[in-house]
Order: C-alpha cells, then sequence, then structure tokens
C-alpha cells in the first residue's frame, strides 16, 4: 500500500477502504508520510468528498491514533456536550453544573482559545485560584465524589487530529465537511463519554453561516457517533447574534453565573436549558419536557449554583466569588459606542465583535498571546432590539490595548440599524439525531 495509489484513487472519486484509511492515519502520525503527500490526500477529499462510510473510519483511526479516557470507574451513564464554537458562548459553565445537580456526572475536558472565540478554560480561569490542569485520575476521582469536573485536555488525545488540522489550516482545506465532523469527534470520542450533546452554531459568529450547512454538519456528526456506538443529539442554535451580553472571559463567568441564580438573557437561558434538557433526556432521566424542568428546578432551587462553587473549591479556586461574598473584577477602562441612528437591529456582524474583543485582550490571537481576563464587550442592544440615536450599542472594557481604534470601528459597524421592527428569530433551528431531523 502506498500512498500515491490512496491519492490517486481519491483524485478520481472514489472510496477508500478502511485498510487504507487506517494506513493513512497510521503512517501520517508516526512521520513515515511526508507533508506534500498528506496534503494532496486532503485536497483531493476537500474536491471529491467522503461518504458516510469513510467518514466514520477516518474518525475512529484518529480516535485511535492516542489515548482514549476511561470513564467506567464513574456510576451512571456519562453525557459529554460538545459547541462548535461561537461568540459569548458561555454554556459549558453553567450546563456542567444544572446536569450534575441532577444527579447526571458529568466528566467535562475543554479547550481555550485560539482566535477570537475565548475558551471555556480561559473563562474558568478567570476565577481566582483555579486549577484547570488535573490528572486523568484526579479528573476522575473529583466527578466520582462530587459529581463534576472541568478541565483541560491534558491527555494525548487524537494527536492525528492535532497534525491534520496544522496540515489543513496552512493548505485552504478547514473547510471540508468529512475533515470537519471527523475532526471534532475523534475527541470527543476519546474523551469517554457514554452519550453526546453537540451544539452546532450557525450565523454570523459561526464557522457554518447558514441553517442548511450547519444541518449537514451535525447530521454528519451525529452519524459518526452512531458509526461508533455512541446515541448523540445535536441541537443547531443561533448564532447571528452573540450569546447573551456578556464577551470575554471574566465578563462571561460574572453571567453564567447570573444565569445559574436565575437571572441573566433570556436567549442564553433558552440555550442552556435545551441542551441541559437533551444531556439529561439522554441519560435517562425522563421525557424531554420532564428535563426541562429538572433543568430549570436545579436552578431555581440553587442547587446548581451550589455544584459549580463545590466544583470550582474542589479544583482550588475561591468559590466565594460564585456564591456571591466577592465580585469579578473588571477591567479598568471603559469606551462607550453610541447609535449613529435611531431604529432596529436587524443585523450583528458577531464575528466582528468577537474580534473586537480580542483586540482589547480577550482572546489569544497568537498561541502564545496573553490573555487579559478582565477586558471585553458588554452589549446593551442586540439583534431585533429598538435603539435610539446616541444611546449605547456597546461598551468596550480594556486595561492596555493598541487597537483600541480598529476595535472601536468593528464594533460600531458590526451592527445594521433599520426604520422598521427586524423579524424575530427563534434559538433553536434544527435537532437532529440518528433517525430524524426535526427543523
Amino acid at each position: 500500500m502506498n500512498m500515491v495509489d490512496l491519492i490517486m484513487k481519491k483524485r478520481n472519486g472514489e472510496v477508500l477502504s478502511q485498510a487504507e484509511i487506517n494506513f493513512f492515519i497510521t503512517e501520517y502520525v508516526q512521520d513515515r508520510i511526508p507533508d506534500y503527500q498528506a496534503a494532496a490526500l486532503l485536497m483531493a477529499i476537500w474536491f471529491r468528498g467522503m461518504d458516510k462510510r469513510e467518514t466514520g473510519e477516518l474518525t475512529v483511526a484518529m480516535t485511535d491514533s492516542g489515548d482514549k479516557i476511561d470513564l467506567s470507574a464513574i456510576h451512571g451513564i456519562k453525557v459529554d456536550k460538545h459547541s462548535t464554537g461561537g461568540v459569548g458562548d458561555k454554556t459549558t459553565l453553567i450546563i456542567v453544573p444544572i446536569v450534575a445537580a441532577c444527579g447526571v456526572p458529568v466528566a467535562k475536558l475543554s479547550g481555550r482559545s485560539l482566535g477570537h472565540t475565548g475558551g471555556t478554560i480561559d473563562k474558568l480561569e478567570s476565577i481566582p485560584g483555579i486549577s484547570t490542569s488535573l490528572t486523568i485520575d484526579d479528573f476522575i476521582r473529583q466527578v466520582q465524589e462530587i459529581g463534576l469536573a472541568l478541565a483541560g485536555q491534558t491527555a494525548n488525545l487524537a494527536p492525528a487530529d492535532k497534525k491534520l488540522y496544522a496540515l489543513r489550516d496552512v493548505t485552504a482545506t478547514v473547510d471540508q465537511l468529512s475533515l470537519i465532523a471527523s475532526s471534532i469527534m475523534s475527541k470527543k470520542l476519546a474523551s469517554g463519554a457514554d452519550k453526546i450533546v453537540l451544539d452546532v452554531k450557525t450565523g454570523s459568529g459561526a464557522f457554518m453561516k447558514t441553517v442548511d450547512e450547519a444541518v449537514e454538519l451535525a447530521k454528519a456528526m451525529v452519524d459518526i457517533a452512531d458509526h461508533a456506538g455512541k446515541e448523540t443529539i445535536a441541537l443547531v442554535t443561533d448564532m447571528d447574534r452573540p450569546l447573551g451580553r456578556m464577551i470575554g472571559n471574566s465578563l462571561e463567568v460574572e453571567e453564567a453565573l447570573a444565569v445559574l441564580r436565575g437571572e441573566g438573557p433570556v436567549d442564553l437561558i433558552e440555550v442552556c436549558n435545551l441542551l441541559a434538557a437533551n444531556m439529561l433526556y439522554l441519560a435517562g432521566q425522563g421525557s424531554l419536557s420532564e428535563c426541562a424542568d429538572l433543568a430549570k428546578e436545579a436552578v431555581s432551587s440553587g442547587r446548581a449554583l451550589e455544584k459549580f462553587a463545590l466544583m470550582i473549591a474542589a479544583q482550588g479556586g475561591d468559590a466565594d466569588y460564585i456564591r456571591g461574598h466577592k465580585q469579578l473584577e473588571r477591567a479598568g477602562k471603559v469606551h462607550d459606542i453610541t447609535a449613529p441612528i435611531s431604529g432596529y437591529i436587524h443585523y450583528v456582524e458577531t464575528d466582528d465583535l468577537g474580534k473586537a474583543a480580542g483586540l482589547l485582550g480577550a482572546a489569544r490571537l497568537q498561541k502564545d498571546t496573553e490573555i487579559d481576563h478582565q477586558s471585553g464587550i458588554i452589549l446593551h442592544k442586540t439583534l431585533g432590539d429598538y435603539v435610539v440615536q446616541g444611546e449605547p450599542l456597546v461598551s468596550l472594557l480594556y486595561n492596555k490595548t493598541n487597537s483600541l481604534d480598529e476595535a472601536c470601528n468593528l464594533a460600531l459597524y458590526a451592527f445594521e440599524i433599520k426604520e422598521s421592527p427586524a423579524e424575530p428569530r427563534p434559538v433553536l433551528l434544527a435537532r437532529v439525531t440518528a433517525n430524524s431531523i426535526e427543523r
């Protein structure tokens, strides 16, 4: 078996066998296939695609390329959650304690930011004293003891994906459905959960710009999980506006705590309740409506907030910030962006607001960049709202930046304002399972 044959086969639109896919992944991870041949195959896949079987077998091969976490020592059904990423997406910080408060164990591994979308671990590290670097043994022990843990990815999970993604990034092959789906799902399958809920974002602040594209990706990932024997539900949710009203690490923790106290923005509450309900449903806690009620009760009773406080304390953090005895600090400087005209907000270039927050220091624009956890953006108005000329649209919070003018321009021109009211857009746009697509 040799790479030239595989490249030619895929170039000609043929399907690769399981043995050929395994050969490619194994040999590439071992540095026995040069980047130029791997790049040629990736480009052939970009043009010719992969069928459902090929995509599933590529994912399994990537999963098998490294460590796999064994969560069998944790009693009960373990349900994981993954978001494809968006601006202001702090759902993990809210959902994990809600689900754990309902008696379902949650062992969640999350990532850091690269680019303008913040990573959950960066947000969590806004809390003084918190440790997110847990050994796998400590990670499992904590879930056994208090029902939840949220840590950074320290294990050697799916190294084939890491290596292939770096190559895709410089060969214009990132945006291919099978390659996106296998990249995401290889890490999820290696993380050891029994079942998975996926939050597939769509809109101006998401990778998948249209609902049709997002549904196609959701179906591909659900099919991969089905191929691997992991029941999975994917929710396609709106990212035509930032999720909630705050963008930035400590600001998003602040907003997550508000939701756990029963407050916070309606759109964020709705998305979190949908995701938590589907996780509880997969864990066998009742019908979807019953699980939605369980999630709401976990918040209204205060149990979810206390679960979060227990997790923070267990990982060395100061739980007084969770229980409201102390307040997280915000950046010291504030610059308001005001509405140039009166009217209704018809469109938000969510991506640009994320970039603006990154320029203020809220995201890691390069791998070795330090994050300013206190900086970010507060939205006073969002999609569908009426705004009066001169009224603040957003506030930019920062300590030190050389890019304030650029951030201001991005924030100002992110909003399209018109005289007529805007059409309301639902938060949930589709629900995808192995057997159905509901829209």
